[in-house]
């Protein structure tokens, strides 16, 4: 079979290592799901994940032409409701509310009077 990058395969795991998941998608192709891309956001560990003999569905995201090793990635076939629910992040301010920073533009020609009031005063 011809891989490319992009395409959706099955596969199976043949090894576990604490830096990704070996994936044998022939019998004589295998591949590597890096640690990174075995889900959304961060793997403690990734045995409490995958095991060894385990079918996956993987997408190819990477195929050195030099040393023809594929990357792998489960992470990219997640689906936006199996992500982790990050928080969201909350600002000081409130833009519903009239507080917080005046825009440069209200304040510049305040700030420019200032200065040349101090350059002639001299």
């Amino acid at each position: 079979m011809d891989y490319k990058i992009g395409m959706v395969v099955d596969g199976t795991i043949t090894g576990l290592q604490p830096y990704g998941a070996f994936v044998s998608l022939s019998e004589t192709v295998q591949g590597l799901i890096h640690v990174s891309e075995v889900q959304a956001g961060y793997t403690k560990n990734i045995h409490n994940l995958l095991e060894v003999g385990q079918k996956v569905k993987v997408q190819i995201i990477d195929i050195d032409e030099y040393t023809k090793k594929i990357s792998l990635s489960l992470r990219t076939l997640e689906s936006q409701t199996q992500q982790p629910n990050y928080r969201r992040k909350k600002y000081f301010t409130n833009k519903n509310k009239k507080i917080g920073f005046q825009t440069l533009e209200k304040e510049l020609p305040i700030w420019r009077n200032e200065a040349m009031e101090k350059l002639l005063s001299k």
